[in-house]
């Protein structure tokens, strides 16, 4: 859910010393709610295999059931968030929408089926490979609709940062302050990008009751699938803390209860707190 463009880099990501089969899986939970697919390509990140060279973009067919999915949830956000804005006296500029398959071009560098859901700050657009729903549900047992659609609002969360200046403010830390203050940086804003995912659960779930049976525990099992801990735990056997950059299954699944609770566009602050 990152990406650098328009001389913004937002920040997420860590690195993981796997390669092969695992290196693969950590690649697409690289950018998965926070990666930065710019930094991953052109880095020796986790099983980073170069830049990318993109080839003919395959868009998915007009009648694919995910494609559609994705559509829905994203102008599901789209009225939530304008009316949270018009509430606050703004008016709220949406991202674009671009599915595709297999590889694409973005203003965040080439991208390609490895890489995973993301936001681009330089052409203000959520990128969604669609096959990685497939991996969501059978690799990382994180399936149903609501787990998608978690996935989708937290890339949104990250472009509410982005009109609000946040992820500006933290991009501009970079080699400021150390590796793992910056780390730490980078958690508070992927925590607060799945507060925002709940703020919208909470007000598309009191307007129009998109809520079924399950769904609520399919977004927090999706939440809880990305933590830092768990995943490099799975990769390593062991967890370093200060290498997180995302949070651990606990805070991610904690801030978005947090915005499902409250509502509150104006919460989740977690660059005051001392602990998010």
């Amino acid at each position: 859910g990152g990406g650098g463009g328009g001389g913004v880099g937002v920040v997420g990501g860590g690195r993981f010393a796997v390669g092969g089969v695992g290196g693969l899986i950590l690649v697409i939970l690289y950018v998965l709610l926070g990666g930065n697919p710019q930094a991953l390509l052109q880095s020796g990140g986790p099983g980073a295999r170069g830049p990318v060279q993109s080839g003919p973009v395959s868009a998915p067919p007009a009648n694919d059931a995910e494609a559609a999915l994705v559509s829905r949830v994203l102008g599901d956000t789209e009225d939530v968030w304008s009316d949270l804005f018009a509430k606050g006296g703004q008016r709220y500029e949406a991202p674009k929408l671009r599915l595709f398959r297999d590889a694409t071009d973005t203003a965040c560098g080439a991208a390609d089926s490895a890489v995973g859901p993301f936001y681009c700050p330089g052409d203000s657009k959520v990128y969604i490979d669609l096959s990685f729903f497939n991996e969501l549900s059978t690799r990382f047992h994180a399936p149903g609709d609501f787990a998608q659609a978690y996935v989708i609002a937290h890339e949104v969360g990250h472009h509410i940062q982005f009109l609000r200046g946040v992820s500006q403010k933290v991009s501009r830390m970079r080699g400021r302050v150390s590796e793992p203050e910056y780390n730490d940086l980078s958690v508070r804003l992927e925590l607060q990008a799945d507060y925002y995912a709940g703020v919208w659960a909470h007000h598309a779930q009191k307007a129009r009751h998109i809520l079924e049976a399950g769904d609520l525990e399919e977004g927090l099992a999706a939440a809880a699938a990305v933590g830092d801990d768990r995943l490099q735990k799975q990769a390593r056997g062991y967890v370093i803390p200060d290498s997180f950059t995302h949070g651990t299954s606990e805070q991610r699944v904690r801030w978005f209860k947090k915005g499902f609770e409250s509502g509150d566009p104006n919460g989740g602050d977690t660059f005051t707190v001392k602990k998010p």
